[in-house]
C-alpha cells in the first residue's frame, strides 16, 4: 500500500510538471510571470546620467518618487549601464582605458569613488536598503556575457573546478561596448557562472534586472541560462531584455522566458521615433499579457541628456501634445514605464502627467487592448475596463504616419548600401519654378538600423545664382533617430563619406522629411547624397534611398487638428454613454452611438466610455 501510494505521488508529480511545460508552450502565466502582474513602472538613469550616474543622484530621485510618486503605482529604481566603472564619461564610452571593478569569480562590482555606500565588498546592499527602505524596489543593468577582464585573469567560476577561460567564446560580440565576451551555454561551468552572478547580485537585494545585448541578435541560450539563475537565486527579480526590436519570430521563447522585452532601439523625444511606436505595439500586442510585457523602452520626459549619450542637457524636446501622445500610447498598450528624465527637476506639467491615477488605470487594469483604426493620417486603439464594464479609447492624431508616395517624387535614388562603390550618389534635379523642397531619406528595406544618411553640399542654383541650403532655415524637419543637423552627421560628428570629410551638409537618418520653403529664383537642386562613413562596416549594415519632392511626399499636407470619430459599436457596446476625458479629468458629456471629438495634430484624447442603462 506505501509502494502504492509512493507512486501515485510520483506520477501527480509528473503530471504537474507536464502540465506546467504545456502551459509554458501555451503562453500561458508561468511563475516568474507573478512578478509582474502589471507593466512595471520606475526610473532609469540612462535617459538622464547616461553611464555615469553616482549614488547621491540615485537616493535623489529615489526619495522624490517615494515622496510624489510611489501613491500612483511608480516603484522601481533602475541603475544603469557601466555602474563598475570608475571612470567611465558621457558622450563616448571610455573603452580604452576602463577601470572595472570586479571580484575574484569574475563578477561586476560597483564602483566605489560613484557608490561610496558599497565600499569593504558590500556591494548594492546598502544603496538597496535605502531604496527598499522608502518602500520602492532596486534594480541594475548588467551586460549579457562575462567581462573580458575575467578571462584575461582566468577568475575561477564559484564552486565549480572551471574558470572563466573554459566557458566563453567570441561569437556575436556586442558591437557598441567591450566589456563582456559570450558566455557559450554549451561548455560545463556556463549555468554556474550565471547562477553564481545572480546569486550575488540577489544577495544585494536586487528586484529588477536589466541585461543588455539580448534581444537582436535573440541570444536564446543565454536567456535560459539567465532565467535558470534567476529562478534558483530564491529571490522574486523581474528580467529586462534589451535592446530591440526582439525578432517577432521569438515572441513565444521571450515571454516565457522576460518579464518585458524590448521592441525598439533606444529611444529618445524625437516624433520620428515615437511615431514607429504605432506599429510596434500593433504588432506586438497579441504577445503582452500578466507577467510578459512588450517594452517600447524608457520615457524621454522632463530632465534629460544631464551627461547622457545623447543631444546636450535639456528638457524632453517633445511638444506637450507629443507628450500626451507618448503616454497614452504606453498606457492604452499597456508597455513598461520607465521614466528617463531627473526626477527632482520635473515642472508641474511633467509631475501630473505621470501621477495621473485616471490615466494610469489603463495601464494597471485594462484589458482586450486593440487597434481599432489607422488610416495613415489618424489611430484609435480601445480597451476593455474590468471592473467596471467600461471601455478606453485612445485617439491620435499623428497625421504623418502615411507612406510616402515615390511615384510622386521628381527624382529618387538608387538603393544606397554600404558596400563600396554604392554608399552615395550625386543628385542633379531641375525642380522648376516651385516654392517648396522636401528633401526625403526612406528605408532601403533591411530595417532602419543605422540608416545614417547625409545630404552632401545641398544647393540650389538659378538666375539668382546659388544659394547653400545649410544656410536656408527648413520649415520642419524629422529624423528617425536623433535630430537632422546642419554640418554634422546625425549622431553630432564630422560628415564623412566615401572616405572624405566634407564642412557643409546635412546629416539625418531615415525615414527622414526636411521641408523647405524655396526663394524665387532658383531651379535646380543638387548635391552628393549617401551614408555617412560611420555607418559603414557596422554588423547589421544600413540601405537607404534618396528623394526629392515638391509636394508633400504623403500626397497631402498634415493639418493643424482634426475630428476623430469614434462608433460606440466598435467598442462592443450600443445606446447612449458618458465620456470623460481622463487627461482633462473632465466630463465631455453624453453621447449616443458615436462621438467625434477634435484632436490637435501629435496629439492625442484619452477617454473613458460608460454605458448608460
Amino acid at each position: 500500500m506505501r509502494h502504492e501510494l509512493i507512486f501515485a505521488l510520483i506520477l501527480a508529480a509528473v503530471l504537474l510538471a507536464a502540465v506546467a511545460v504545456l502551459h509554458a508552450r501555451d503562453g500561458q502565466e508561468l511563475p516568474f510571470h507573478q512578478w509582474a502582474q502589471t507593466p512595471p513602472m520606475g526610473w532609469n538613469s540612462w535617459d538622464c546620467f547616461g553611464p555615469t550616474v553616482t549614488e547621491d543622484e540615485v537616493k535623489a530621485n529615489t526619495d522624490y518618487m517615494a515622496a510624489h510618486l510611489k501613491q500612483a503605482g511608480w516603484e522601481y529604481i533602475v541603475v544603469d549601464i557601466r555602474w563598475y566603472v570608475e571612470n567611465d564619461k558621457s558622450h563616448g564610452y571610455n573603452e580604452k582605458d576602463a577601470v572595472i571593478v570586479m571580484d575574484e569569480y569574475g563578477r561586476l562590482n560597483p564602483a566605489v569613488n560613484r557608490f561610496p555606500s558599497a565600499s569593504g565588498g558590500k556591494g548594492f546592499k546598502p544603496l538597496a536598503d535605502y531604496v527598499h527602505g522608502k518602500g520602492l524596489k532596486f534594480g541594475i543593468h548588467l551586460m549579457r556575457g562575462i567581462p573580458k577582464l575575467a578571462v584575461e585573469r582566468n577568475t575561477p567560476v564559484l564552486g565549480t573546478d572551471v574558470t572563466a577561460k573554459d566557458i566563453y567564446n567570441t561569437e556575436q560580440l556586442c558591437p557598441w561596448l567591450g566589456d563582456m565576451v559570450t558566455v557559450d551555454a554549451s561548455k560545463q561551468g556556463a549555468q554556474a557562472y550565471y547562477n553564481s552572478v545572480l546569486d550575488l547580485y540577489a544577495s544585494w537585494g536586487i528586484d529588477f534586472i536589466k541585461i543588455d545585448d539580448l534581444s537582436r541578435p535573440y541570444h536564446q541560450e543565454e536567456i535560459e541560462l539567465i532565467r535558470n539563475a534567476i529562478d534558483r537565486c530564491g529571490r522574486p527579480v523581474v528580467l529586462s531584455t534589451s535592446p530591440g526590436e526582439t525578432p517577432i519570430g521569438s515572441a513565444e521563447h521571450v515571454r516565457t522566458h522576460a518579464n518585458m522585452w524590448r521592441i525598439i532601439d533606444d529611444f529618445w523625444d524625437n516624433w520620428a521615433q515615437l511615431s514607429v511606436h504605432f506599429s510596434l505595439f500593433e504588432k506586438w500586442i497579441a504577445y503582452m499579457g500578466p507577467g510578459h510585457w512588450p517594452d517600447g523602452d524608457m520615457l524621454p520626459l522632463g530632465h534629460i541628456g544631464i551627461r547622457a549619450e545623447r543631444g546636450d542637457d535639456r528638457m524632453s524636446q517633445f511638444t506637450r501634445d507629443e507628450q500626451i501622445t507618448l503616454m497614452s500610447l504606453f498606457l492604452i498598450c499597456r508597455s513598461p514605464l520607465m521614466f528617463g528624465g531627473h526626477l527632482p527637476d520635473n515642472d508641474a506639467f511633467t509631475l501630473q502627467l505621470i501621477t495621473n491615477e485616471e490615466a494610469l488605470a489603463v495601464l494597471q487594469r485594462s484589458e482586450n487592448n486593440r487597434q481599432i483604426l489607422n488610416d495613415g493620417e489618424k489611430v484609435v486603439w480601445a480597451a476593455d475596463d474590468p471592473e467596471s464594464g467600461d471601455r478606453y479609447a485612445a485617439l491620435f492624431f499623428p497625421s504623418d504616419l502615411a507612406p510616402i508616395q515615390e511615384d510622386l517624387a521628381l527624382y529618387s535614388s538608387p538603393l544606397i548600401t554600404h558596400r563600396p562603390g554604392e554608399q552615395s550618389t550625386r543628385i542633379q534635379v531641375n525642380i522648376g519654378n516651385t516654392d517648396k523642397l522636401f528633401l526625403v531619406v526612406t528605408d532601403g528595406g533591411n530595417g532602419m538600423h543605422w540608416d545614417h544618411a547625409d545630404w552632401i553640399e545641398p544647393v540650389l542654383t538659378g538666375k539668382k545664382g546659388s544659394l547653400r541650403m545649410t544656410g536656408l532655415e527648413w520649415i520642419s524637419a524629422t529624423s528617425g533617430w536623433e535630430t537632422v543637423k546642419i554640418n554634422r552627421s546625425v549622431a553630432g560628428n564630422r560628415l564623412i563619406m566615401d572616405g572624405k570629410f566634407y564642412e557643409n551638409g546635412i546629416g539625418t537618418h531615415s525615414a527622414s522629411i526636411i521641408e523647405y520653403e524655396i526663394p524665387e529664383g532658383y531651379d535646380t537642386f543638387s548635391c552628393l547624397a549617401g551614408l555617412d562613413g560611420e555607418c559603414i562596416g557596422h554588423p547589421e549594415g544600413a540601405t537607404v534611398r534618396f528623394h526629392v519632392f515638391t509636394r508633400y511626399p504623403t500626397g497631402f499636407p498634415p493639418q493643424d487638428s482634426i475630428g476623430v470619430r469614434l462608433d460606440f459599436g466598435q467598442l462592443g457596446i450600443t445606446g447612449k454613454c458618458r465620456i470623460r476625458d481622463l487627461w482633462t479629468r473632465a466630463d465631455i458629456g453624453e453621447f449616443t452611438n458615436e462621438i467625434s471629438v477634435p484632436v490637435r495634430k501629435h496629439g492625442a484624447r484619452l477617454l473613458r466610455i460608460s454605458e448608460i442603462e
